[in-house]
């Protein structure tokens, strides 16, 4: 079992700037995809991005390339969402997620309880 623990969220102006981070603790961190999520009210939930183990590689939604960057720190056992020029479109539930595959439709094995972030316009 991983359990995983997000944090960063909160309320910033439209052209602003977050970093959510999401914490790792249980069974080991390795080997794992780690991806983030979004959900707004009255949505589906949504696919943001995602990382391989190494960090090699990531993969976005078509929504956030270029503004989002995701990362981590296995030896923190910690993925990072830095969230760069926000828009009101962006304010949601964000979740972190850990899986087998660097994919935004493959089902994820273990879920975070959700950061809100909130972007004003």
């Amino acid at each position: 079992q991983v359990q995983l623990v997000e944090s960063g969220g909160g309320l910033v102006e439209a052209g602003g700037s977050l970093r959510l981070s999401c914490a790792a603790s249980g069974r080991t961190f390795t080997g794992y995809v780690m991806g983030w999520f979004r959900q707004a009210p009255g949505k589906e939930r949504e696919f943001v991005a995602a990382i391989s183990w190494g960090g090699g590689n990531t993969y976005y939604a078509d929504s956030v390339k270029g503004r989002f960057t995701i990362s981590r720190d296995n030896a923190k056992n910690t993925a990072y969402l830095q969230m760069n020029s926000l828009k009101p479109e962006d304010t949601a539930v964000y979740y972190c997620a850990a899986g087998q595959r660097l994919s935004g439709t493959a089902p994820y094995d273990y879920w975070g309880q959700g950061t809100q972030v909130t972007v004003s316009s």
